[in-house]
């Protein structure tokens, strides 16, 4: 049949979406028997970009290595933590993004602040933006490994075209002579053209004494902080919270 033969070319041509499209009409005759075929061809068209589409969103998700799937539906607003549902929408419509603005997350263990990085994290990726999670260890290990074996401006380079860079455990420990280059170096590269994410336990004041070099604190902040959201999250940990609950107690 002629259906078959255009649904292995289109196959053939990697339009997938296209042919499954194509298919459903074929399977369902009466309910598209009235469209001109300009309408059809538009739905064809249609089915083809959506599909796309999705194969986009799941190749940036596998790439953006997330620590955690998170999602913004998911979001605990209940729990008394300093942020507010009007703030994650309006950070959710990626606006920040286009501009290449920065997003800081500060405040205590356990209140959320990977979890709300990762789920802004996916939103940017089914928008379209590319993204990557690093915990600021891993990062400088990587960058390290990089020097080793030659492909240390490669990786600077993939750093800087990534659209969202999200850097967890900040401040955890002072930086090295080395890595505050390294810092330096990525921060440069992205300032004014893509957006970071800072997660900390450290308020930004303290920021500072963790780099450890004031010319180079300097300038690595002032290219962080310029233009930035700042949401600074407190309260209980809710792991804590949540293996109250796990045991019985504060059940009322």
């Amino acid at each position: 049949m002629m259906i078959d033969q255009t649904l292995s070319q289109l196959r053939q041509l990697k339009l997938s979406g296209m042919a499954q499209a194509l298919q459903t009409q074929s399977e369902q005759p009466g309910t598209y028997e009235g469209l001109s075929f300009n309408e059809r061809l538009h739905l064809l068209i249609e089915g083809e970009k959506l599909e796309r589409d999705n194969r986009k969103q799941q190749r940036l998700l596998r790439a953006a290595k997330f620590k955690l799937m998170a999602n913004l539906r998911d979001i605990d607003y209940q729990h008394p933590r300093g942020i507010q549902q009007s703030q994650i929408a309006a950070l959710a419509q990626c606006d920040w993004l286009r501009k290449a603005q920065n997003l800081l997350f500060t405040g205590p263990c356990g209140t959320g602040k990977t979890y709300l990085a990762c789920a802004l994290g996916h939103s940017a990726c089914m928008s379209g933006f590319s993204a990557r999670y690093y915990r600021i260890s891993r990062l400088m290990l990587e960058l390290t490994q990089s020097k080793a074996d030659g492909t240390y401006s490669k990786l600077l380079r993939t750093l800087a075209k990534t659209d969202l860079l999200i850097l967890d455990d900040w401040g955890l420990e002072p930086l090295k002579a080395a890595q505050r280059n390294d810092l330096m170096e990525i921060m440069d590269d992205r300032h004014g053209s893509s957006s970071t994410v800072i997660i900390s336990q450290l308020p930004t004041d303290q920021w500072y004494e963790m780099i450890g070099d004031n010319t180079l604190a300097d300038a690595i902040l002032d290219r962080i902080m310029h233009n930035s959201h700042r949401l600074k999250l407190r309260g209980e940990s809710m792991r804590k919270k949540l293996n109250n609950l796990t045991h019985g107690e504060h059940l009322g």
